[in-house]
């Protein structure tokens, strides 16, 4: 689909960057470290040790999230269904070609990527993972309608970069395979995005950053349909939005990306959002910015 650069990110771990979309798969910070900090820790997976779970993973690209679960998951024994969707082959290929990355992980993974590499399919007596290939718009529906998912990851390119996987009508489909009490969690902290999420009903938190300064704020989303903020645990690597996050929501920022038929390109889709905040009367995002102190690059709107 796009022509890839490998990147090594400053923990020591590989990523790419794509051409086509101009934007790297992880933060220069650490491709490992993103995965970990902000989907793996998210999912307080110690819930699911001994049973049970259902996995979501949008955009699978090279594989860390993925791999990171399925590492944690055979640590615990736990049994997983995992569907993953991706539009490109080449990340993953990259992936088994690359020894850092497999000496990242458990061999056992190793084994699942090859097969699904190979077969689209891996399944044994804990794991069952199959992946799906094409625009994910399109793919999503290919999941059994019966199956609902205790976690959701969507690790796109950032919404100006693939608006395609942050509209209403794709987020709506995706929060549908969301179990009562499942996490959708991504590492976008972008207001469009959360006020969506939050108008289809979810309870919105931002994962906690390793540290806090006025360009650094949040590391992206956690969105759950059934859960007490007032239950929020020490522990965990997520809080309640803060009143800037809450204001983020009420600027022109929080105007969907929107793609009635799911088949918009990119352009129109931009476009499409544009021409919304053109006429809308919400506060602008520079005006949000200047109240607190922040620069235009301090997030993606």
């Amino acid at each position: 689909m796009s022509e890839l650069i490998e990147v090594l990110t400053n923990d020591g771990s590989y990523s790419l960057r794509s051409l086509f979309f101009q934007e790297n798969f992880h933060s220069l910070r650490g491709a490992l470290e993103e995965t970990k900090s902000k989907f793996t820790a998210s999912s307080n997976l110690q819930r699911f040790k001994g049973k049970s779970l259902n996995v979501l993973d949008i955009c699978f690209g090279l594989g860390y999230n993925s791999a990171s679960l399925l590492n944690e998951l055979i640590k615990q024994k736990s049994y997983l269904n995992l569907y993953a969707l991706e539009i490109d082959k080449k990340p993953l290929e990259y992936s088994l070609r690359n020894e850092s990355f497999l000496k990242l992980w458990d061999p056992k993974v190793k084994r699942i990527f090859n097969s699904l590499n190979c077969k689209d399919y891996f399944e044994d007596q804990f794991f069952k993972c199959s992946i799906l290939w094409g625009d994910a718009r399109k793919k999503i529906d290919f999941i059994p309608s019966s199956i609902k998912f205790d976690l959701i990851y969507l690790d796109g390119f950032s919404p100006q970069k693939c608006p395609q996987v942050w509209t209403i009508e794709f987020l709506s489909k995706i929060t549908e395979k969301l179990n009562s009490e499942g996490y959708f969690i991504t590492y976008s902290s972008s207001a469009a995005v959360r006020k969506t999420l939050r108008n289809l009903g979810l309870e919105i938190f931002t994962i906690k950053p390793t540290f806090k300064n006025r360009t650094f704020w949040s590391q992206g989303t956690v969105a759950i349909s059934k859960f007490d903020k007032y239950e929020l645990k020490a522990n965990f690597n997520f809080e309640k939005l803060s009143l800037m996050e809450e204001e983020h929501l009420l600027t022109k920022a929080s105007i969907p990306y929107r793609d009635q038929d799911l088949n918009s390109s990119k352009e129109d889709i931009i476009k499409r959002r544009l021409d919304e905040q053109l006429f809308s009367n919400l506060l602008s995002t520079n005006q949000w910015r200047e109240r607190w102190g922040m620069t235009k690059l301090s997030f993606k709107s």
